[in-house]
């Protein structure tokens, strides 16, 4: 049997190694698509600080404070 690639893995499965949340619940996995939609490139609030989030033209994401 042949190991599942990350994108044949189902959208709820956790990742090995990822590590348990307080409380031993599951983090919940979103796709990049939900993130960026159509863009490339999306900014993101977390408190008072703004990241930004963006797909390079290789398909890889960077986020960025």
């Amino acid at each position: 049997m042949m190991p599942e690639s990350p994108a044949t893995r189902s959208a709820t499965a956790k990742p090995v190694g990822a590590p348990a949340r307080a409380g031993g619940g599951t983090p919940q996995t979103l796709e990049s698509r939900q993130l960026l939609g159509n863009a490339r490139e999306v900014l993101i609030r977390h408190g008072a600080e703004t990241y930004r989030l963006r797909q390079t033209q290789a398909g890889k994401l960077i986020l960025t404070k």
